[in-house]
C-alpha cells in the first residue's frame, strides 16, 4: 500500500509546478539574451587581443595541442577540489565578479609574459579563478555553498563551450538533473565538459603564445573568460532557480523557444 501511495505522489504531485507567469517568461528571455550577448562579447575580445582565432591556433605546436585536453581535465579537477576551500579565511574577501576579473587579469598577464611555457603553467590558476567566480554566482541564486552538488553544477557550466565550438551555450540537460556525488561521477562529468573547455583554452593559449606581447593578450582574454563564464553561470543557475518554481520542462522549453525564435538582439 505504501508503494502505491508513493507512486501516486509521483504521478500526481501534491504541489505541481505553477504555470509560467509573464514575469517568469520575461526573466527567461533576459537569460537567453544574456547568453547570446556573452558569446558575441567573448568572440570579439579574443579576436581583438589575439587576431583571428584560426590564425592564432596555428601558432600552437602540435605537442601543446595534444596536451590541452589533459590540461583541461587536470585544471577542472584541481578547481573542483580547491575553489570552494579557497573561499575561507582571507579568500572570503574575494567574492565579487570585479575581484575575480582583477585576479584573472593579473594571472593572465603573468602567464602570457613568458609566452607558451608560462601560459601553460598559468592555466590551473586561471581555471580556479573562473571556477570561484561561477561558484559565487551559484550562491547568489540560492545554491548551497558547501554542497558538493553545487560544485558539480559549477562544473556543468564549463560545458558551455565558447566561440568556435558550435555550441549554443549552457547545456539545459543539467538544469534539473540530480547529479550523483562520487569520485566516479565527478570524473565522468569532467570528461564530458573538458573537451568544450579545452577548445576555449586553445584560443586562450593562442593569444598568449608570443612572449611579452602575450602578457597583454593573456590579461585581456582572462578578463573576457571570467566575464563569459560568469554570464553562463547566471543563465545556468537562473534557469535552475526558475525551474524550482515552474518546473524544469516548462522553463527549458521556453528558453529554447526564445533562442530558436531569433528574437534576441545580435551583438
Amino acid at each position: 500500500m505504501d508503494d502505491q501511495r508513493t507512486a501516486m505522489k509521483e504521478i500526481n504531485p501534491r504541489d505541481p509546478p505553477q504555470p509560467l507567469t509573464a514575469a517568469a517568461k520575461a526573466e527567461i528571455a533576459a537569460l537567453a539574451a544574456r547568453q547570446r550577448k556573452a558569446n558575441g562579447v567573448l568572440m570579439s575580445a579574443i579576436n581583438f587581443v589575439g587576431g583571428q582565432v584560426e590564425d592564432g591556433l596555428k601558432l600552437l605546436p602540435a605537442a601543446a595541442k595534444d596536451q590541452i585536453d589533459d590540461l583541461a581535465r587536470a585544471a577542472l579537477r584541481h578547481s573542483f577540489d580547491v575553489a570552494s576551500k579557497s573561499r575561507t579565511g582571507r579568500g572570503q574577501s574575494i567574492g565579487s565578479d570585479r575581484a575575480h576579473k582583477i585576479l584573472a587579469t593579473l594571472s593572465g598577464a603573468v602567464g602570457g609574459f613568458g609566452g607558451l611555457p608560462t601560459a601553460l603553467a598559468e592555466l590551473p590558476v586561471a581555471t580556479t579563478v573562473i571556477f570561484r567566480a561561477v561558484h559565487q554566482v551559484a550562491v547568489e541564486y540560492g545554491e548551497d555553498p558547501a554542497s558538493e552538488e553545487t560544485k558539480m553544477e559549477c562544473l556543468a557550466v564549463f560545458g558551455a563551450g565558447g566561440p568556435g565550438t558550435d555550441d549554443d551555450g549552457v547545456d539545459t540537460a543539467f538544469i534539473g538533473a540530480r547529479l550523483s556525488i562520487s569520485g566516479v561521477a565527478v570524473n565522468g562529468l569532467i570528461s564530458k565538459v573538458a573537451p568544450k573547455f579545452a577548445a576555449v583554452l586553445s584560443q586562450k593559449l593562442a593569444t598568449q603564445a608570443v612572449p611579452i606581447l602575450g602578457a597583454a593578450a593573456g590579461a585581456g582574454t582572462n578578463y573576457a573568460f571570467v566575464d563569459y563564464y560568469v554570464s553562463m553561470a547566471h543563465v545556468h543557475f537562473g534557469l535552475r532557480q526558475l525551474a524550482r518554481s515552474f518546473g524544469e520542462q516548462a522553463v527549458t522549453d521556453h528558453f529554447h523557444t526564445v533562442l530558436a525564435a531569433g528574437k534576441l538582439a545580435q551583438t
